[in-house]
């Protein structure tokens, strides 16, 4: 499992123009070739006039599965510079794909590449591309007295809090990045003397949006 890598968060789309040829983009995220397909065919139905609906797709922790189409374009100048780009931006589980609205001039095979690629560029730009973490939720019980240590050492490794529960004692969860993990728990085990009972709750995805924690 890779610990980290991006992923489209919000999809989003774009237009542009060459030489009254119009090249609408249109990217989202995807978790299985059933989901992009799917995609693809509500393209094709929204822009049901369209001469071409070229698309390109990777899925999985290390993009397994990779597929592209130039639906009509001469070979190799639409879904695969489409794919490299995606590859370029360093995404995963995602699909772009590119309609064309032949505007009565040929663009020749580098016209094309470079349309398609500036197209899924542009589109790329406005999605929300969050970098997906593996991280682990770890419950800390402390006494009082024990929680400004905690805070402390939480704060200088950027470990953010997700919940504090405050009865006879505090109960605070941290989502710790996995190469944390170990040394985040043996700080808190010297900080408080063995006292305090730190639990790990279990693996998680998760995403640092500004100081937001998106838990995927």
């Amino acid at each position: 499992m890779e610990k980290e890598f991006k992923i489209i968060y919000q999809g989003g789309s774009s237009e542009i123009e060459e030489k009254k040829s119009r090249f609408i983009a249109d990217i989202r995220p995807v978790s299985t070739q059933e989901e992009a397909l799917e995609f693809i065919e509500s393209i094709r139905k929204k822009y049901w006039d369209a001469r071409h609906h070229c698309y390109a797709y990777v899925l999985g922790e290390k993009d397994e599965i990779a597929r592209c189409s130039d639906d009509g374009e001469p070979a190799q100048t639409a879904g695969r510079p489409m794919l490299d780009v995606l590859y370029g931006a360093g995404v995963h589980n995602v699909i772009a794909v590119v309609t064309r609205y032949f505007g009565g001039t040929l663009l020749g095979t580098g016209g094309l590449v470079r349309a398609y690629s500036r197209a899924v560029a542009a589109g790329l730009e406005n999605c929300r591309i969050l970098t997906r973490q593996t991280c682990e939720k770890i419950r800390v019980t402390s006494d009082y007295p024990a929680l400004g240590k905690i805070q402390y050492i939480a704060g200088n490794m950027e470990v953010p809090c997700l919940d504090s529960v405050y009865t006879d004692s505090v109960e605070t969860t941290w989502l710790v990045r996995e190469d944390q993990k170990a040394f985040f728990i043996k700080k808190l085990t010297e900080a408080t003397s063995g006292q305090a009972d730190i639990v790990s709750q279990g693996q998680c995805f998760a995403a640092l949006s500004g100081r937001d924690v998106i838990l995927l």
